[in-house]
């Protein structure tokens, strides 16, 4: 597995990092932590990786930006549900949002949303923010919040090649395992709170 993933990122770097850019538009905090351990056990180069993984979730805001933009409000009636997004909690957010886009967009982006990720970045568009200042918030805040990932993945694969022994290696395995577990349920806790609070 170790020599098959190892020749992979050798003989096609950009097939693997091109995939990167793909999976990270959908879930880049988990991919960010994952590849903060391969990072430390040498499967990955530093700069590429971490490029990819900002370009690849960076995308995704583009996306969700341009959703709310050309098509807000009927994409919400008609998909918002399989998304968590709706109607209540885009005019809770659009409420402070011209007053504080800069915030919102900055904290959404280095806190992963605090359960409102995607409605801030289709209100953005919605409320018609400027995209390059919508794009610059959203990359610096993207700068911090994949490093500060890739550290953590970065911490757990050190840990695991200074433990010895099969059982403390395991332990560490299933402990990162239980913080990604953790970060979803998470993620899920908070998308329900944010749909029930009222601001």
């Amino acid at each position: 597995m170790q020599e098959w993933l190892i020749q992979l990122v050798t003989v096609h770097p950009y097939l693997v990092y091109s995939i990167v850019i793909v999976l990270a538009c959908a879930e880049g905090p988990i991919l960010s932590m994952v590849f903060g351990v391969l990072l430390k056990l040498g499967y990955v180069k530093f700069i590429p990786i971490y490029a990819a993984l900002m370009v690849g979730d960076l995308i995704g805001d583009v996306v969700w930006y341009y959703i709310g933009y050309y098509f807000g409000h009927r994409f919400i009636r008609r998909f918002g549900k399989y998304f968590s997004i709706t109607e209540a909690g885009v005019d809770k957010v659009r409420r402070v949002f011209h007053k504080y886009h800069h915030r919102i967009l900055f904290i959404s982006k280095i806190s992963n949303g605090f359960g409102f990720a995607l409605v801030t970045l289709m209100t953005a568009g919605m409320v018609r923010i400027p995209f390059l200042k919508y794009l610059s918030i959203n990359l610096i805040g993207q700068f911090i919040w994949t490093g500060i990932l890739l550290g953590v993945g970065y911490f757990f694969g050190h840990a695991y090649t200074t433990v010895n022994g099969v059982f403390g290696k395991l332990s560490i395995v299933a402990l990162f395992i239980v913080i990604i577990f953790a970060l979803f349920g998470y993620k899920k806790y908070l998308a329900k709170k944010a749909e029930e609070m009222e601001i």
